[in-house]
């Protein structure tokens, strides 16, 4: 199910999971959820100059052809263009061939998904990262910040940790979080996924920095949204 927004009560549901987490563990865990990670402009451009470039080409390979449905269009009438003036017809297609793919391109669910997956996780990384940088890393006394990041246009979401957690927590243990997430949110549970996501990454906190007797609420419990 598409998911684009998240309500009111899926805010409270994980806020209220956060604060459920915290409770158990010295860490601190950070939820961010945005709409898209990225423009992905650079992706639209390739696409554009790609289309072009085709067009181009297959005049080129063709030339009797559109010459032609020249001659077709023009009732036999037109007259004989030059070598130079049919390289500017070209040209002409292409760059209108260009402009027809950049418009179209405009819609972004379809240059999303025209975008390779690879490119969607690595960007959504990068934000999730750039988030983490701002908001979390450093940001409590023993470094046990994690940041939990949902992008939604892309179906992707991410866990970046600080380094105290990072240490003694390897990427693949949040695997089960991860999967928990994501299964509720195909099924247009953002909030529920989210916050059952929190849960399981408050276990595995709870388990490696258990919560002293001294517990500050360093960082927001709010879900953020983008």
């Amino acid at each position: 199910m598409k998911v684009s927004h998240v309500s009111a009560a899926d805010h409270d549901l994980v806020t209220a999971a956060v604060a459920a987490a915290e409770d158990q563990t010295s860490g601190e865990i950070v939820t961010v959820i945005a709409a898209q990670s990225n423009d992905y402009d650079d992706v639209a451009l390739v696409w554009a100059s790609v289309i072009a470039f085709l067009a181009m080409s297959v005049i080129g390979l063709f030339p009797e052809f559109y010459r032609g449905l020249y001659d077709r269009l023009t009732g036999g009438w037109g007259h004989e263009l030059t070598a130079n003036q049919w390289l500017g017809t070209v040209i002409a297609v292409g760059v209108l061939k260009w402009i027809g793919m950049w418009l179209i391109l405009l819609w972004r669910p379809l240059r999303i998904w025209l975008t390779p997956r690879a490119i969607l996780a690595g960007r959504v990384r990068a934000r999730a990262i750039d988030l983490f940088k701002v908001g979390t890393e450093a940001k409590t006394l023993g470094r046990t910040g994690v940041l939990l990041y949902v992008s939604l246009r892309e179906h992707r979401a991410d866990i970046v940790a600080d380094e105290a957690i990072a240490a003694k927590v390897a990427p693949e243990v949040w695997g089960d979080a991860m999967a928990a997430l994501i299964d509720l949110v195909r099924k247009g549970k953002p909030g529920e996924g989210m916050a059952e996501a929190v849960r399981q990454m408050g276990v595995v906190l709870a388990a490696h920095f258990p919560r002293g007797s001294e517990n500050p609420n360093e960082l927001p419990d709010r879900l953020i949204e983008l």
